[in-house]
């Protein structure tokens, strides 16, 4: 029943990649064998060195307490080591607010910036967050279409041409989510110039900024147009490098105006960021990555292995992915034809047949405002990444 519901909250739609991840879970729980691709996270533990951490600072009882808003004093001033040392662009505690996952700076950002009618550049294929939070603050997302041969990369003359006089922010993202994409240093550059020219906000989301193979490298917007950085922000966190997703630490490098900001909504919403899985944090962002090394190392095989086994499928063709952990191949040559029982018109119907026909879950590209295709995560097992793909190609062969 929605009756005297917010028509703000009404218009939210659920978040597909969670949608499709739990309905997996659900049906393996049930004892199908299911193969999910869903899912949006590494299927690596957080490293042992992070968990003795938290499991020190929960017998604390100093944690056992309220801590500052905007987050635990030695985690900011780490974020912002971090971001220095990483990014290239020089920062300190005062421009680091921490949050509830790299969903709450994006929630975070969007809050601070945007007023009713403003719009936003979002290039697609685009994360499926993005939207849902730009309008719940009255944002007008304006969507930019990519594709597979401009690499997933929106270009300058793009973002010019849907550019109005109420275009308040744009999108940035590298490596990409759901593409994989990964924007060459000089693009990087553009877009920020562009930017800066214009006096439009910058959203940079760099949560896989680790993860990017063969000779992509990663580039921050605000490092490589100096110019962009008064107006950019940083959305990173602990979760996809360190396998940490549910430990809910992210948080948004800006100005110190724009992080007072956040800091007083989240004083009057979240209060802070749980203190053990802060504490969990400043262990992941000081201590080895060993751990974070191999895990890319898996990821990187394993990215090589579905690019592969995708081009062995019909009516499937995948650009290889630079970054991330996730292939966005289009599946228009399967579209019309059947699987099973299902007749297969689109790629919504594609990713229902390959769930209940051969118990493999994959994201459709509606989610993500790319029909015709669909997302798979290569953050599964290599054993279950083979099978799953080996039953999809049988299934259509």
């Amino acid at each position: 029943m929605s009756e005297g519901i917010s028509r703000r909250l009404m218009a939210i739609s659920d978040s597909a990649t969670m949608s499709v991840t739990a309905r997996a879970a659900a049906l393996k729980a049930a004892g199908r064998p299911v193969i999910g691709f869903g899912a949006g996270e590494p299927d690596f533990p957080t490293p042992p060195h992070v968990v003795e951490a938290a499991q020190r600072a929960a017998a604390d009882p100093k944690n056992h307490r309220y801590s500052p808003a905007m987050g635990l004093p030695d985690l900011r001033a780490a974020v912002a080591e971090k971001t220095t040392r990483d990014s290239g662009v020089q920062v300190g505690p005062e421009n680091v607010v921490i949050t509830n996952g790299g969903k709450g700076a994006v929630f975070g950002a969007f809050a601070a910036i945007l007023e009713p009618g403003d719009e936003v550049l979002l290039p697609a294929p685009y994360w499926v967050s993005y939207p849902e939070a730009a309008a719940l603050f009255g944002g007008v997302t304006t969507f930019i279409p990519t594709g597979a041969a401009d690499g997933f990369r929106v270009t300058v003359d793009q973002l010019e041409a849907a550019r109005t006089g109420r275009t308040k922010m744009v999108v940035f993202v590298s490596p990409g989510n759901p593409t994989g994409a990964v924007y060459p240093p000089d693009e990087v550059a553009a877009i920020g110039e562009w930017a800066a020219r214009h006096g439009i906000w910058v959203l940079a989301d760099e949560i896989y900024e680790y993860l990017v193979y063969g000779d992509s490298v990663f580039s921050s917007i605000a490092a490589q147009a100096p110019a962009a950085a008064p107006r950019t922000l940083v959305v990173n966190g602990v979760a996809k490098t360190f396998a940490m997703t549910g430990w809910r630490v992210g948080w948004l490098v800006a100005s110190p105006a724009v992080v007072a900001a956040i800091g007083r909504l989240q004083s009057h919403s979240v209060s802070n960021v749980a203190n053990v899985s802060q504490c969990a944090a400043l262990a992941a962002l000081t201590g080895p990555l060993d751990a974070m090394v191999a895990m890319r190392e898996a990821f990187d095989r394993r990215r090589r292995t579905m690019h592969r086994m995708l081009g062995e499928i019909p009516g499937v063709s995948a650009m290889e992915p630079q970054g991330a952990f996730y292939a966005f191949p289009s599946v228009e040559g399967q579209l019309g034809r059947r699987i099973g029982s299902h007749h297969v018109m689109t790629s919504l119907d594609l990713a229902t047949a390959l769930l209940e026909e051969i118990e493999v879950a994959v994201i459709p590209g509606e989610a993500f405002g790319a029909p015709g295709h669909v997302r798979l995560s290569f953050a599964l097992s290599d054993e279950d990444l083979a099978e799953g793909l080996n039953r999809w190609r049988l299934a259509v062969s």
